[in-house]
């Protein structure tokens, strides 16, 4: 008989961070982290990651990094597939409207999610791909 497959650590962050409102998991290592849902684009079932975020204004920024892995992860594939996705800050749940950072952007915001996880500029050295920034546009108040 297989072994079960073994849950990724990540989906044990999302329970806990769902099952409490935020209050265990919205901080990580003194980061803010948020819940996103995408819808999966081979499987169209919603998957759920948690990450680190920043803010401009009332959007979200998110950092497709996977800490420099030479592609892209499979959250960040997913909402370019289909750009209306669910997040959850603390225990306010909304949906919004996805898109990849212009140049423009990504160079205005790269900073504010640099001062928040410095670990990005690094990441970025690691891999050839232009790590995406992403913002993420509330839907629902």
């Amino acid at each position: 008989m297989a072994e079960p497959a073994k849950r990724p650590w990540y989906a044990e962050h999302a329970d806990r961070y769902i099952a409490t409102g935020g209050e265990d998991g919205h901080d990580w290592n003194g980061r803010p982290t948020l819940l996103l849902t995408t819808r999966g684009r081979r499987s169209g079932e919603n998957h759920t990651t948690p990450l680190i975020y920043g803010r401009d204004g009332d959007n979200y920024l998110l950092v497709a990094s996977q800490g420099g892995a030479p592609k892209h992860p499979s959250w960040y594939l997913n909402l370019v597939a289909d750009p209306e996705v669910g997040l959850q800050v603390r225990d306010r749940v909304m949906t919004a409207r996805a898109h990849t950072a212009d140049a423009d952007e990504k160079r205005r915001l790269w900073p504010v999610m640099t001062a928040i996880h410095p670990d990005y500029d690094v990441y970025q050295t690691k891999t050839d791909r232009e790590i995406p920034l992403v913002v993420v546009e509330p839907v629902t108040p």
